[in-house]
């Protein structure tokens, strides 16, 4: 996910990518412990989105 299209995103929308990521990157952090995780950059990619999520919505509740 890029920053243009995070800003293209409506107030909604933002909310319930960063809920989807969040239980997403706790799924990959439950299943690093019982088993092997072949992408593990995965952690970092999804870090990321989480965080051009939180700036932008950030941004916007300053505005």
């Amino acid at each position: 996910m890029t920053g243009t299209e995070v800003r293209a995103l409506k107030d909604e929308e933002i909310s319930t990518e960063l809920s989807r990521l969040r239980g997403k990157i706790f799924g990959l952090k439950n299943k690093s412990v019982s088993e092997k995780i072949e992408d593990i950059s995965q952690f970092s990619k999804i870090r990321k989105d989480i965080a051009r999520l939180l700036t932008e919505q950030t941004a916007r509740a300053s505005a």
